[in-house]
């Protein structure tokens, strides 16, 4: 059995890196819509593993028992072959998970071929369950076991929760009319968002995305999907451009190759789309392209920042900003840059870990808790842009953000509180900054910007405070406010 065990530790913790790098960091696929289905042979194939690691550190399969266990093991290779399918139909593989796969299937030739004589020697024995325990090795592999276990839980619950996040009005509610809208960086948090909102309302829709399979297996048939713009003819109608598209500003320390990665995939794209909107025989109305309010800096200037402040050069975050907007003003076309606070909502984002935290007790005070924390709630981002789209008069920079801007300290206290629970921890300035450098501005700095401009055009936000926010994405109140200010009176969870 040490072969066995050797080998089946080899597969238990390639398996786990795998999970989370590619799963958990990268495609994020427990808050993707379209991937429940290869999250469902996820939690069937880790429930498989649970009972193989137990049974195997500290039970003897005899007679027919063993004839189970060879049944696990071949349910396993079905559902790992699905697996394969799914991953190819939904979504692009980057080469080291490609490769771990290959390890991955490898080793588990090596460890059924190990374990077979041992099932043939089990089979010969009468039937029955022998309890032998391997010492330290069972004690090993029963952390394994729960491991695998509990993330087998966790991939059934994203299953159903996922399931039931389906929109049935993914289908237009109306033929498809008019012009397209073609929206860059539609696989993301926002534009998948902001994909269903529209087709929903029976708008043609054009996606650019890097991954084909992934965006149609998202959004089915009713959007058209291409992976480059030079793909769209020149008689296209296409009647607005949103630009999301870019890399994440989140996610370690801003080095020299980071910066250049977080500048190149937001300005090339948005130079290609200025360039397919002069192409086309009609161009499009209006670019609605995404800016940030770290476009202001660090400033935390008394009264709130509108969108006639200016960016603060020498600042990263305030310089890529700058520079995405000066590119987007060159269409040929009424441009709106919508300078997004952080978008709460529970598909992604920054809503998640914060809530994840929040629910466990482990909400926390960042560095003084007094930096501003500009917010607007996904559903009120989503508007923004339809606004942004529809209103002929809207140009030039808007702060996309809710008129509340609190504290982060009060931000905090907000987000726990809407699930019942309280902030008892405080995390120094200093390791932060150790730990992300010049990155911990975005926790640690703030801007106290206000939607200005959204407010004179008569943009009615759904959610005007944090607290009306919260307890929606808590599910305590399905609260919307048409420019009025409410009071949330929490429940009991």
């Amino acid at each position: 059995m040490n072969a066995v065990f050797a080998i089946l530790s080899i597969q238990a913790l390639v398996g786990a890196f795998d999970n989370f790098w590619h799963h958990e960091l990268e495609a994020k696929l427990p808050r993707q819509v379209s991937a429940r289905y290869e999250l469902r042979l996820h939690a069937a194939r880790e429930a498989i593993y649970g009972v193989l690691f137990l049974g195997l550190a500290w039970l003897r399969w005899d007679g027919a028992w063993a004839w189970v266990l060879a049944i696990l093991l071949a349910a396993e290779v079905l559902i790992t072959l699905a697996d394969f399918i799914e991953e190819d139909m939904t979504r692009r593989l980057p080469p080291l998970e490609r490769v771990l796969h290959t390890v991955l299937a490898i080793s588990y030739g090596g460890f059924v071929a190990a374990l077979a004589p041992v099932l043939v020697r089990w089979a010969s024995q009468p039937t029955g369950l022998t309890w032998k325990g391997h010492g330290a090795v069972s004690l090993l592999f029963s952390v394994y076991a729960a491991g695998v276990l509990a993330w087998s839980v966790r991939n059934a619950i994203a299953v159903v929760r996922l399931s039931r996040g389906v929109r049935p009005a993914i289908a237009p509610v109306a033929a498809p009319r008019g012009p397209a809208v073609l929206v860059t960086g539609a696989t993301g948090f926002i534009g998948s968002a902001l994909v269903r909102d529209l087709v929903a309302d029976g708008q043609r829709v054009i996606v650019l995305t890097r991954d084909a399979r992934r965006a149609a297996a998202m959004f089915g048939p009713h959007v058209v999907v291409t992976e480059t713009l030079d793909a769209i003819p020149g008689e296209t109608p296409i009647e607005a451009v949103v630009n999301l598209a870019g890399a994440s500003i989140l996610g370690g320390r801003w080095s020299a190759r980071r910066r250049a990665e977080l500048v190149g995939s937001r300005v090339d794209v948005t130079r290609r789309v200025a360039a397919m909107m002069r192409r086309l025989d009609r161009p499009p109305l209006v670019l609605v392209n995404a800016s940030a309010v770290g476009f202001y800096g660090v400033c935390r200037l008394e009264g709130g920042l509108d969108e006639t402040a200016l960016a603060q050069a020498g600042t990263f975050q305030s310089d890529l900003c700058a520079v995405w907007e000066r590119e987007a003003m060159r269409a040929d076309a009424r441009v709106v840059c919508l300078r997004f606070g952080g978008v709460l909502g529970k598909g992604g984002g920054v809503y998640p870990p914060l809530a994840l935290a929040s629910r466990l007790g482990l909400g926390a005070v960042l560095g003084g808790g007094d930096q501003p924390t500009p917010w607007i709630h996904l559903d009120d981002a989503i508007g923004l842009i339809r606004f942004a789209i529809d209103m002929p008069m809207l140009e030039g920079p808007v702060n996309a953000v809710a008129p509340h801007c609190p504290p982060q300290a009060v931000f905090a206290r907000t987000v726990a509180g809407s699930f019942g629970t309280k902030v008892r921890l405080r995390v120094p300035a200093w390791p932060l900054w150790r730990l992300g450098g010049e990155a911990a501005q975005l926790l640690l700095d703030g801007q106290a910007a206000t939607p200005k401009v959204a407010l004179a055009a008569g943009y009615r936000f759904l959610h005007r405070t944090l607290e009306s926010a919260t307890a929606d994405l808590a599910g305590r109140h399905q609260v919307r406010e048409n420019n009025t200010t409410s009071t949330v009176q929490p429940t009991s969870a």
